[in-house]
């Protein structure tokens, strides 16, 4: 098993960070909040899980080893594979994911794309003695991945990360930016960065 990898950031795409080790090139799948805080040319060190398949190896890349952990037990419910797990993770933090799993918070799982009101009640009964008590306050309320102050940083960080001037980075967080604020107080970096992307993309 590949715990980890430590290296140079070669490339970075909107799903993935190819991290340069030993002369060669790993290609990561990674959230949008892993992917902004990585930058072409500095060094990083990612928690990684490597997904066997008779047709494939694919090694996914984490900001740390909790948001690791929460994936690999995330697919240990039926119906949950790698791409729906890290779906997850773009859409909510580890700690808020185990928050709305503590509290019973469907609407917090149905936000992710391709689960329903009736596959969130199905996760609920099944992470419910798997995620562990949340780090936070139960009663929290279950935030995404960043929350209305700090999503325009994060959005920002991971256009410039791609390799966007930093004046295309502004005008993208603003046109996304309506969206953002009717999502409420806690946007999905990840579906943000997919909208600034194609209006970047336009402007091209």
């Amino acid at each position: 098993m590949i715990a980890f990898v430590r290296g140079e950031v070669a490339a970075l795409a909107p799903t993935t960070a190819v991290v340069e080790v030993g002369g060669v090139g790993m290609a990561l799948q990674c959230t949008p909040d892993t992917l902004s805080r990585l930058r072409i040319g500095q060094e990083a060190t990612l928690a990684t899980s490597l997904v066997v398949r008779e047709d494939s190896l694919t090694l996914y890349g984490f900001a740390d080893e909790d948001e690791r952990q929460v994936f690999e037990l995330l697919q240990t419910a039926s119906g949950v594979g790698p791409r729906l797990a890290q779906a997850m993770l773009a859409v909510l933090a580890p700690d808020a994911l185990r928050r709305a799993v503590a509290t019973g918070d469907e609407k917090a799982l149905t936000a992710v794309p391709g689960i329903g009101k009736k596959g969130a009640q199905k996760l609920l009964l099944e992470l419910k003695d798997r995620l562990g008590a949340p780090l936070g306050p139960v009663g929290a309320a279950p935030g995404a991945v960043a929350s209305a102050p700090a999503w325009r940083d994060q959005l920002h960080a991971a256009l410039i990360g791609l390799g966007y001037a930093s004046r295309e980075a502004d005008d993208a967080v603003a046109a996304v930016t309506p969206q953002a604020e009717a999502a409420g107080e806690r946007p999905a970096v990840g579906t943000l960065l997919k909208a600034a992307l194609q209006t970047l993309n336009r402007t091209r």
